[in-house]
């Protein structure tokens, strides 16, 4: 047996070093994952890897609240299928005309109802830069500060509820997911006023950056800019709310939630005459790869996450940072730094399945609120969507954009992912900013 010639707890480093050198390689995350599991876990403990895996797989199988992350992948699909992200934009838009930067307030908006319908980032991205680069083109918009808006936009659907990555999230880190989503309200919404914020100040100083939108692009009325904005606004608002609403106030949980908010969607687009048999067909197989990817990934981390405990690997290394006597938030600074570094090659998938497993035994004997960690974490991931030289936000924008120049792109991500890194340290130093609500809604 291996385990008697080197100490298991140094074959879980050696393990986490070859799975990183694999990812990075390019094999595929899962399979790597349970490959490695089971190849480390039989030298470090023998024949009881068996009984790991099917242990690991059969909890993921049988975990009620991950059901729900097919019926809100599937909601957000539908959402945007029935266009009615465009018709807010559009509606919007005509209501700011006479103001600067009218466009990038729209942009806001609606990407905060956005990311309330759907947590896939690439498709909040693409469907804002399809709908808002064009007005503007039009309206000689600067295009790095147009182009920071949309992207970092787009990234807030991985933190403002009901987010996929908290879904996921609850059960990795045995927190309830309705704490999880009080706590990401704020938080999200307070990223949002950064971006306006950022965005009115500049216009102010130079008003070049956003103009007044030229007449044509301006409603005949009010009332026709009125009707626009109830036809685009309240049906989506209502159904995200409702969902989301019945899950912080205990009236439904997340999967039965999800199952509602999927059926609204399914309706909204029967009503705005948006649903055929082929889009469906279409939103149905989206769901399908979306999910299958998550849920094995899921099953494939926690099996991972599982041999990597058994070694002992995560109690060593608990047990030599707290032996250095360190200040727990410098500990907790170097945390955010290695996740966020981390976040240049990988999606918040690998991430949060199979490095946050690996420090919650740190973090727990710190002493911090988990659920405030968490939130910590998802702001963290979506500062790593803005960080070159990876940055998936900039290619999914230059695939709808291609006029757009690249570096600035990447030039405008920059500015928005030090507004990010901001209100990352705003919620390390006030931790009520996560913790307010769900202490308010459920106590302590």
């Amino acid at each position: 047996m291996i385990a008697e010639l080197i100490d298991p707890a140094i074959l879980g480093f050696i393990l986490v070093g070859v799975m990183l050198f694999a990812i990075f390689v390019g094999f595929p995350i899962s399979f790597t994952l349970i490959f490695l599991g089971f190849v480390f876990g039989y030298l470090g403990f023998g024949k009881l890897v068996f009984y790991l895996m099917t242990l690991q797989f059969s909890m993921v199988m049988t975990e009620q609240t991950l059901a729900a992350v097919p019926l809100f992948v599937f909601m957000g699909i539908m959402m945007e299928q029935a266009g009615l992200m465009e018709r807010l934009f559009s509606a919007f838009q005509m209501m700011l005309a006479r103001v600067k930067g009218s466009l990038y307030y729209a942009v806001l908006f609606v990407s905060v109802i956005f990311a309330a319908a759907t947590g896939i980032v690439g498709a909040s991205v693409t469907i804002l830069g399809i709908m808002a680069a064009k007005s503007m083109n039009r309206s000689n918009y600067d295009v790095k500060l147009a182009a920071g808006t949309i992207t970092a936009g787009g990234t807030l659907g991985i933190l403002i509820p009901p987010s996929i990555m908290l879904v996921v999230m609850g059960p990795i880190m045995e927190i309830p997911v309705i704490d999880l989503f009080a706590a990401a309200i704020i938080p999200g919404i307070l990223l949002a006023s950064l971006y306006a914020g950022y965005t009115t100040i500049r216009c102010m100083i130079n008003p070049k950056l956003g103009p007044v939108l030229p007449e044509e692009m301006r409603a005949a009325s009010m009332k026709e800019v009125w009707v626009e904005f109830f036809l685009g606004l309240v049906p989506p608002a209502a159904l995200v709310f409702a969902a989301l609403g019945s899950i912080l106030f205990g009236f439904a949980t997340p999967t039965e939630a999800a199952g509602c908010g999927a059926m609204g969607a399914l309706l909204l687009s029967l009503a705005y005459k948006k649903l055929t048999l082929s889009k469906l067909q279409e939103a149905l197989v989206k769901t399908l790869e979306i999910t299958a990817l998550i849920m094995v990934l899921v099953a494939a981390s926690n099996f991972f996450g599982a041999v990597f405990a058994r070694l002992g690997t995560p109690t060593l290394l608990t047990e030599f940072l707290l032996g250095l006597e360190m200040n727990k938030y410098l500990i907790l600074g170097m945390i955010m730094v290695m996740i966020f570094l981390l976040g240049w090659p990988l999606e918040w998938v690998p991430i949060v399945m199979i490095i946050v497993p690996i420090i919650l035994p740190l973090v727990e004997a710190l002493g911090f609120n988990l659920t405030w960690f968490a939130i910590l974490v998802a702001v963290n991931l979506q500062t790593a969507w803005l960080s070159p030289p990876v940055a998936l936000s900039a290619y999914f924008l230059k695939g709808v954009v291609p006029e757009w120049d690249l570096k600035d792109i990447y030039y405008g991500m920059m500015q928005f992912m030090v507004l990010q890194i901001i209100g990352l340290v705003l919620i390390i130093i006030f931790p009520k900013i996560a913790l307010w609500l769900p202490t308010l809604l459920y106590g302590q």
